[in-house]
């Protein structure tokens, strides 16, 4: 009781008030800092970084050459994650040990044959456009010609 009188006459309640708030301001500052920080890094990241941070599959298509002196030719340059490749996996295109650009170039394949089956172009037994090549480019990266 003595105590609180004596806080009361010299105003150290009020002082002690003042530092409780100004405590939680604080607090609220650094969360707020902290949150503004992680919009800024996430505004930043790539499409992949965003995706792999949420644990989200993702795949690109970063590029495509056509070659010059035979317009039938050309490839395509990938990109994805390792979420990715899981899904791939769990739809059957790879295993556990296989490449994962064998697990991408699997799909691409069933990929590029269902949209020519849709348009009415595919024929089966015949190899369209000749070969694919996959040239590993790393980070997740590959070229599919």
């Amino acid at each position: 009781m003595i105590k609180n009188l004596f806080k009361r006459m010299l105003g150290i309640d009020k002082l002690e008030e003042n530092l409780r708030i100004l405590k939680e301001l604080e607090t609220k500052a650094v969360a707020s800092t902290a949150k503004a920080q992680k919009a800024e890094e996430q505004a930043k990241a790539s499409p992949k970084e965003r995706a792999t941070a949420r644990g989200e599959p993702y795949v690109a298509v970063l590029d495509t050459h056509v070659n010059k002196d035979n317009i039938r030719n050309g490839f395509f340059e990938l990109d994805w994650n390792a979420e990715f490749i899981v899904q791939l996996k769990q739809a059957g295109y790879g295993y556990d040990g296989d490449p994962d650009e064998e697990i991408v170039d699997r799909w691409f394949r069933d990929l590029a044959g269902n949209m020519l089956a849709e348009a009415g172009e595919a024929n089966p037994g015949r190899t369209i456009g000749g070969y694919i090549n996959v040239t590993k480019l790393g980070n997740g990266r590959a070229e599919v010609e």
